[in-house]
């Protein structure tokens, strides 16, 4: 019983819905982390991408077309209609800004646990957010310079950013997988991935808990572009790719590069680049990450009872 108790607590999505609701009730002390997000964030992305394996890049052919395919899927698709969609649904500045950083942000990394989860590819969704990782640290300050339309932003400074939450807790995550650290670091990984962006999430939602109970025309036009742009492209996508006889795990791990973008990252760089209010539609991502995320594995958990009655 104690240890059914312990699991449903410690489960992601009880954690990161609690750092949402905490955020919502809770979010006095918001204030109180801001200024250590971005280290919060380096430290999750150290953590999370030991779960990378760099052996997955074998063929180098075979993981170039893949690495390929997930940065056109994240960076051209997505990025494309949630830029579009903005361009016509936003008009407050900074919020627009907010969708620009989400536009220019790589996977998150739940693509990974829940390609395991959805039965997708693991090897095809590790080496594509590699390669979206890797492209991130060029595309993200490029997008980021060409949309926000800020002659003040410095090209630098974004460079400097990538380099923080991607370069170095990349190349740190090396040194964490060698023989003596391993085992320890696999045990606490996942809770530490989790605890560091219940931290971001709560940040992002408590620092604008007052949007959510005030402005709702505000969370309407953010959630329909992202709504739009995760549910029913990821809809099409699918649809697409069934017909055209692709296999059902690659388009499972497909359709995650393409929909899920790191809320934590983009929750941390907009407080960085933009400040408070840029970082309302990473709260409101945050939140929709989770539903989209629950909505495929219970379909996914009623296909396979649908195939298992039959």
């Amino acid at each position: 019983m104690i240890l059914k108790i312990y699991y449903a607590l410690f489960n992601r999505n009880v954690i990161l819905i609690g750092a949402i609701l905490l955020g919502l009730f809770f979010g006095d002390n918001a204030h109180l982390f801001k200024s250590f997000n971005i280290y919060i964030l380096a430290i999750v992305m150290t953590f999370s991408t030991t779960g990378i394996s760099l052996k997955s890049m074998l063929p180098i052919k075979s993981a170039i077309k893949t690495m390929a395919i997930s940065v056109f899927l994240g960076y051209f698709i997505f990025s494309s209609v949630l830029l579009l969609l903005a361009h016509f649904l936003i008009k407050d500045e900074q919020l627009f800004f907010g969708l620009v950083i989400i536009a220019a942000s790589p996977p998150g990394v739940a693509v990974i646990p829940f390609t395991h989860v959805l039965k997708g590819n693991m090897n095809y969704t590790m080496i594509g957010t590699i390669g979206a990782y890797l492209s991130s640290v060029i595309l993200t300050p490029l997008i980021i310079l060409l949309f926000s339309g800020s002659t003040s932003l410095s090209p630098w400074l974004l460079v400097l950013i990538m380099v923080k939450i991607i370069v170095i807790p990349f190349i740190i995550s090396r040194i964490l997988l060698l023989p003596p650290l391993e085992k320890t670091i696999i045990k606490i990984r996942a809770k530490v991935v989790d605890f560091g962006f219940a931290i971001i999430i709560y940040t992002a939602v408590g620092l604008n808990s007052a949007v959510f109970f005030s402005n709702f025309d505000v969370l309407l036009s953010i959630s329909m572009v992202l709504v739009l742009a995760m549910f029913l492209l990821g809809y099409l996508h699918e649809k697409i790719a069934t017909k055209k006889g692709m296999a059902n795990d690659i388009i499972v791990s497909q359709n995650l590069l393409l929909t899920i973008k790191s809320s934590g990252f983009t929750a941390s760089a907009s407080l960085a680049i933009f400040g408070r209010e840029a970082a309302v539609p990473s709260a409101v991502l945050a939140v929709l990450v989770l539903v989209y995320l629950i909505y495929l594995s219970i379909r996914k958990e009623f296909k396979l009872k649908k195939v298992s009655s039959k």
